[in-house]
């Protein structure tokens, strides 16, 4: 049996491709990308539900040139999948850098398929870059 984490790391390596649809596949119907957020909202971070929404927040970071997204440990227990991720980002309208440790939560349903996500990072640094 798979754990979470390798369908994490599937999913990490299938964003590294461009394969959106190979991420998507793994999420549950339903999902709930940036479940509990209550911050302002940035394009990227904008609550969204089920898979048909999710390719929204990967539309969002059309804006952005990745020089680095590299996890740094897959942290497992139950149901849920911790990943620390350094990140480096250049903000294409102005050049603005963005480099922050974030930490994405995925929470898993039995059927193997990430039914939750959200990510962990320094919203207030990447609001400056962006605007």
């Amino acid at each position: 049996m798979n754990r979470h984490s390798d369908t994490v790391k599937a999913m990490y390596d299938c964003f590294g491709r461009g394969d959106i649809a190979g991420v998507l596949a793994r999420l549950d119907p339903d999902i709930e990308w940036e479940h509990d957020w209550g911050g302002p909202t940035l394009a990227m971070y904008s609550p969204r539900r089920g898979r048909a929404e999710v390719p929204g927040f990967f539309e969002s970071l059309a804006a952005f040139e990745f020089k680095r997204f590299e996890p740094v440990a897959f942290l497992e227990a139950g149901d849920m999948v911790s990943v620390p991720i350094q990140v480096e980002l250049v903000y294409r309208p102005n050049g603005g850098r963005y480099r922050d440790l974030e930490m994405h939560l995925w929470t898993f349903g039995a059927d193997g398929l990430a039914r939750r996500f959200r990510h962990f990072a320094d919203t207030q640094q990447l609001a400056q870059v962006t605007t």
